[in-house]
């Protein structure tokens, strides 16, 4: 055997292995369905590989043995029915045996029956919300990484634009059916690892699931061009065994249940004047200048100003209900499950003294618990 041959024989051996390692390639993934789809994708790669050879190889071989060189002269003939017999069932059996494995990979990918978790997702602009339904907890994951690394001012470290602080945390071996919603544009909860993709469309609930079969981190975006900031919306995942999944979820039961008693305790609560702009400022630089600028000022056409507007200089109530229940149908959101009332009462207080509006209201937890109680 030539050493040519020998080297051919060699790398076809090796590609399957080699195809895994490849950036640019799928990724088998840590879930039975990721895995099935990297096998698929390689089958119907290896299958159109084949095809590929095969006509380039004819296509080479008639233009080199049939050139004018040689004294070739084209055929006259018109139509074959057995050539186009031959050259229709060919193309509709490739075809057949590529359909069967992909829809037997299709069927089991839209098969949530008998999760054993039900997590609701919900996409918003720029962040994502994870609701459990059968335990007392949902929290909002936002983006981690520092501004200042977004702009240049820092070095960027090695998982930048992909943390989160708050990530989902799944058990491994279980069966977690995923229900996908959004509060303004359409979004798509994307995680490589586990071969989820879903859209997240306003109005509408799709359904995805996977069974995690390894613990570890594992990292997503969205994958729908949902607006300015749509590079800013990263999915962490952390899959962790079932002992360690029960322990986080009792130990994040208790401290849900423990903050929302102390949210009723604010009701009571009265903070002054320099308290709530020292805080207000904070949470909107943090949850609301993307949108309406630090100055307050917006962005002309596309998000109002705050600075001199009817909302933050006219009836409290009507500013407390924009912020806290949002507007539908505009890309102001509800920031009512955000934020905690201490948080909205500052941030409503700021906006109404800020920028020279001076309008001298100070919004307490009280007056958004009663705005939030006629809402309902």
């Amino acid at each position: 055997m030539s050493r040519g041959i020998q080297l051919l024989v060699l790398a076809c051996c090796s590609f399957p292995a080699l195809a895994q390692e490849m950036s640019f390639n799928l990724r088998p993934g840590v879930t039975a369905i990721s895995e099935q789809v990297y096998d698929l994708h390689m089958t119907i790669f290896y299958i159109c590989c084949v095809i590929g050879i095969l006509v380039f190889s004819a296509m080479f071989w008639a233009i080199f043995h049939h050139r004018k060189s040689k004294g070739a002269v084209p055929a006259q003939f018109h139509e074959s029915t057995k050539v186009e017999i031959i050259w229709t069932i060919i193309p509709f059996l490739i075809l057949i045996g590529m359909a069967i494995p992909a829809t037997k990979t299709l069927l089991a990918m839209e098969d949530p029956s008998d999760a054993d978790l039900t997590i609701q997702v919900t996409g918003s602009q720029w962040k994502w919300h994870y609701k459990y339904f059968e335990h007392d907890l949902e929290f909002y994951s936002v983006l981690a990484s520092d501004m200042e690394q977004v702009k240049g001012k820092l070095k960027k470290r090695d998982n930048y634009l992909l943390e989160v602080d708050h990530p989902l945390v799944l058990p491994v071996g279980k069966k977690v059916r995923f229900l996908m919603t959004s509060e303004d544009v359409i979004h798509s909860w994307w995680v490589p690892d586990f071969a989820v993709k879903k859209d997240a469309n306003p109005g509408f609930i799709n359904e995805a699931w996977t069974r995690i079969d390894k613990p570890g981190i594992y990292r997503g975006q969205c994958a729908e061009l949902c607006g300015k900031d749509h590079g800013f919306m990263p999915i962490v995942v952390i899959a962790k065994p079932e002992d360690e999944y029960a322990s986080w979820l009792a130990e994040q039961e208790a401290a849900y249940l423990a903050k929302q008693a102390a949210e009723q305790e604010l009701v009571a609560m009265t903070m002054d004047q320099a308290e709530l702009m020292e805080l207000g400022e904070k949470v909107y630089l943090k949850s609301c200048a993307a949108c309406h600028q630090p100055n307050g000022e917006g962005l002309p056409g596309v998000f109002p100003a705050l600075k001199d507007s009817p909302i933050a200089t006219g009836a409290v109530s009507q500013h407390i209900d924009v912020v806290v229940n949002g507007v539908p149908g505009t890309a102001m959101q509800a920031f009512g499950k955000q934020l905690g009332l201490k948080e909205l009462a500052a941030v409503i207080s700021y906006e109404r003294n800020a920028w020279g509006n001076d309008t001298g209201d100070l919004v307490q937890a009280k007056d958004v618990v009663a705005v939030q109680n006629a809402a309902q």
